[in-house]
């Protein structure tokens, strides 16, 4: 546009009474000035007189005033109408935030969303397909429904004590004040005790909420069971101590049976069978347990929210509202949690977020060891493990690990070829695992190993054969690791790498040898970590020698253990020299 054009624009929109028609029906500012409505699209004007500057002047396109504004026009004329048709709409501010507000309502009238989701891993998905897109199983995807409630919020959360005057912000310094450490834990006593406390970190911590996963069978329930009696049978406080044990899977008579059978007589573990959430709290409450324990966190449901019990919505809102109890009564929180096929626990991912602790319980199908481990604890270490043995009593805690991953010890034999003792480390705790090698010539399977990485293997195989010059290429090697135990760090390579000597050159390894360090390309021997705890684990066990590299050699050999000799060696050549030698 042109300054001249521009001007007389201006000029003609200088009077009101000329610009109010413009916002008639039938009057259209692009027809009449295109190019003045493309440059002052959204231009505000100021319609109203000085005796009416408290009303806020609208916004104005070429689409008119009430669209602009939000306000729906009339049928006729803006001269007829008065200044409070362009004025803003009023809109109604909020004082205080409600339970709405926190929650979350949907609006009425809006179209539910239906998703798809897994019933065994979780997965959702918009739209229905034959099988899951995330664990490929077929015919798992269930139709599940957001569903609207037309009270207000979804979730009701007003069945839980709620006093925000009492909740104020609290100095640190204040909160640590008066507490001891060492007393705020709730103490697990006895053998089974102090192995459930190595893992939780020292013992349980009051309020927390903690959560057991494991295959079906693997002895949760049995766990649980046991620490309640425990926790039951802990009289530090003076007075009795209730524990509550609620199962929505088992009667309270198969729970009075089991543990029966487990002889467990204890006077303030209170049995209850329910699945609701709201009944369960306004039950327990009144008895001011000690801890509180639900068995399964799949089968118990809160009321208002929509879904069965076990699905996505139900696990986490049951869960956020147990979190939430644990928090304001201060009593611990025990759940027992299913998992997938993958391992994972059923449900949602945020599951294992909202939780404090998440502890998975391991074991073989046909072993009766089970192993339970710390994948996430707020209060203590991850790097922590639990042996026990199931019996007909329950779980028994395992003095000495070491046990389960060695054969029995035989007197020197050519049978015996191809057996070699590795020491490693899961969390603080030491074990020595057996490692097997089996070497055949002429057979058709080139490789195959067993409780290895294969890319692990396959370097210490090829460093033997070039380093230590041992003709490989012609055998089938394969390697296996006693009792289904994963070999995960590089400490057991050098008894790897023995093991395939053993089996390659038909000499069996003597009793009381073990094998400590990592290999290199080379075919050099490296220092690994925690050698003092190593070589101590291997002392209490009776072993007469270790094979360790030559950098650690004068470090384990002042740690005072007499009875041992450490022979230290630079690299695989050295290794088999003084092993595979004949006296």
């Amino acid at each position: 546009m042109q300054f001249p054009e521009m001007k007389s624009s201006v000029r003609f929109f200088h009077s009101p009474k000329q610009f109010l028609p413009l916002f008639n029906r039938t009057h259209f500012l692009s027809r009449q000035f295109p190019q003045f409505s493309r440059q002052f699209h959204s231009t505000t004007l100021r319609l109203c007189s000085a005796g009416e500057s408290q009303t806020v002047p609208p916004v104005w396109s070429i689409y008119g005033s009430s669209i602009a504004n939000g306000v729906p026009e009339s049928s006729g004329n803006v001269n007829s109408q008065s200044s409070s048709d362009f004025e803003k709409p009023q809109v109604k501010k909020k004082t205080n935030l409600g339970l709405g507000d926190l929650v979350g309502t949907r609006k009425k009238g809006k179209a539910n969303r239906t998703n798809w989701v897994c019933s065994d891993c979780g997965y959702t998905d918009g739209q229905w397909w034959g099988m899951c897109r995330a664990c490929e199983s077929v015919g798992t995807m269930k139709r599940y429904s957001a569903g609207e409630s037309d009270e207000g919020p979804v979730v009701q959360r007003t069945w839980l004590p709620q006093k925000p005057e009492e909740v104020q912000p609290v100095r640190l310094l204040e909160v640590n004040k008066g507490m001891k450490q060492l007393d705020w834990r709730i103490p697990l006593s006895g053998l089974f005790g102090n192995e459930v406390a190595r893992v939780l970190g020292g013992g349980l911590v009051p309020g927390s909420l903690v959560l057991i996963g494991g295959d079906p069978g693997v002895g949760k329930s049995t766990l649980l069971l046991q620490m309640a009696a425990i926790i039951a049978d802990v009289h530090d406080l003076g007075e009795p101590s209730p524990v509550v044990y609620v199962s929505g899977e088992e009667s309270v008579e198969q729970i009075g049976n089991r543990a029966d059978r487990m002889m467990i007589a204890t006077e303030e573990l209170f049995l209850y069978s329910s699945t609701d959430i709201e009944d369960i709290v306004e039950k327990v409450q009144p008895l001011s347990p000690r801890a509180l324990i639900i068995d399964s966190i799949q089968t118990v449901y809160l009321r208002g929210v929509a879904g069965s019990a076990g699905g996505l919505m139900q696990v986490k809102e049951c869960t956020s509202a147990l979190l939430r109890f644990a928090k304001k009564t201060n009593i611990p929180v025990l759940l027992a949690g299913h998992v997938t096929k993958s391992g994972d626990i059923a449900g949602p991912r945020v599951l294992e977020h909202i939780v404090d602790a998440v502890l998975y319980m391991e074991g073989e199908k046909f072993s009766s060891y089970r192993l339970l481990r710390s994948v996430k604890n707020r209060f203590g270490s991850t790097d922590e493990l639990g042996v026990f043995e199931m019996s007909q009593l329950g779980l028994q805690a395992v003095s000495n690990p070491s046990k389960i991953f060695l054969s029995e010890q035989h007197s020197d034999s050519e049978f015996l070829a191809g057996l070699a003792v590795a020491v490693i480390m899961d969390g603080s705790r030491s074990f020595l695992i057996e490692i097997q090698a089996l070497c055949v010539s002429g057979s058709t399977v080139s490789r195959h190993v067993n409780g290895i990485q294969a890319s692990r293997a396959d370097m210490i195989i090829s460093v033997l054969m070039k380093q230590a010059g041992l003709k490989l290429q012609e055998n089938a090697i394969f390697l296996n690791v006693v009792s289904g135990v994963a070999l995960t760090e590089t400490a057991g390579d050098l008894a790897v790498a023995a093991a395939i000597c053993s089996s390659f050159l038909e000499f069996p390894i003597p009793n009381g040898i073990a094998f400590i360090g990592e290999i290199g390309l080379g075919g050099e021997l490296r220092m690994v970590s925690r050698m003092e705890k190593r070589v101590s684990t291997v002392a209490k066990l009776g072993y007469r020698k270790c094979i360790v590299p030559k950098s650690a050699e004068k470090s384990v050999a002042t740690l005072g253990f007499e009875q041992m000799e450490f022979i230290g060696c630079k690299n695989l050549k050295e290794v088999i020299n003084v092993v595979f030698t004949t006296p």
